[in-house]
């Protein structure tokens, strides 16, 4: 009975991780649709990019460690984070600006939320 225990508990925590990772991205994606630049990537400036720097790690350590969690559980990998990440860098000059960009990630993010 302990490996099951084991199992729910570590759903549990990773349940919350994601619930974490996808207000830390939301709130990312807040000030990025309000004129912050960085998250996307998309910028070459230094400042910019040690600016969303610690938002970055942040997401890619709960990202990792989600990962992880879901591996043990034999559950697909994380396809958030897999997204957002696939999103970032260098877009065609057509491509939507990271303001545009942000807002529409807010608008998937809030069709996908359960509580809607």
């Amino acid at each position: 009975m302990a490996k099951p225990d084991r199992l729910a508990r570590l759903d549990a925590q990773r349940e919350d991780l994601e619930t974490e990772y996808r207000a830390t991205l939301i709130a990312a994606l807040e000030k990025t649709a309000n004129g912050a630049l960085g998250l996307f990537d998309r910028s070459s400036d230094r400042r910019v990019r040690t600016a969303i720097a610690p938002t970055i790690a942040a997401l890619t350590e709960m990202g990792t460690e989600i990962d992880a969690m879901r591996d043990r559980l034999i559950l697909d990998p994380f396809a958030l984070h897999r997204d957002f990440f696939a999103a970032r860098g260098p877009v065609s000059a057509s491509a939507p600006g990271e303001q545009k960009e942000a807002r529409l990630w807010l608008d998937r993010l809030a069709q996908e939320d359960p509580a809607n």
